[in-house]
């Protein structure tokens, strides 16, 4: 009985460490060109955060840069009330080229981040495997270098974010902040 536990246990480790490195990553990635300024078009998570926070969630500005050691630094600015809330992240690379590591001060969750996609100019994919106390989950995200987006980019946002176990409830494109330019469907 032990054994027969024991290894249905392994098989969904293996599983589990299978998926995250069935997670694409750039080719050829050129960590320069991904510095700059990003806005948070998309955000698709199955935490309990993102299924509570969901519907006061809004498209957010984000500036990536680079740190003299390599890393990266990401400043994330969104709306939380009536008040404008930044928030900076280090995401430490890692070996691979386009995969960073980043541990929350706040709630001691590990991230595995890694860049999917992105032609620079236009857009970025972006999935995250978060392992904390409560369970693992998984968010990805969709960065433009514009408010607006192709429906075909963010096609492919919901297609991956499908790839990735997550459902149609699970996955938000954000609305757009202040009065210009209104709501995103």
């Amino acid at each position: 009985m032990q054994a027969t536990l024991l290894s249905i246990l392994g098989l969904a480790l293996l599983g589990a460490l299978h998926a995250q490195d069935s997670i694409p990553i750039q080719a050829d990635f050129q960590q320069d060109k991904l510095t700059g300024r990003w806005y948070s078009i998309g955000l698709a998570s199955n935490s309990n955060w993102f299924k509570e926070k969901r519907h006061l969630m809004k498209m957010c500005t984000t500036i990536i840069s680079a740190t003299a050691d390599g890393n990266l630094e990401v400043t994330s600015t969104y709306p939380k009330g009536d008040q404008c809330v930044t928030r900076n992240s280090l995401y430490t690379k890692m070996e691979q080229p386009g995969r960073f590591s980043y541990t929350s001060p706040r709630w001691g969750s590990k991230h595995d981040i890694r860049v999917v996609e992105t032609n620079y100019e236009e857009y970025a994919l972006v999935a995250t495997q978060i392992s904390k106390s409560t369970g693992p989950s998984t968010m990805v995200l969709l960065y433009s270098r514009t408010k607006e987006l192709s429906p075909e980019r963010l096609e492919r946002f919901t297609q991956f974010s499908r790839e990735q176990g997550l459902t149609d409830d699970e996955i938000l494109i954000l609305p757009q902040t202040g009065k210009a330019g209104g709501t995103r469907r």
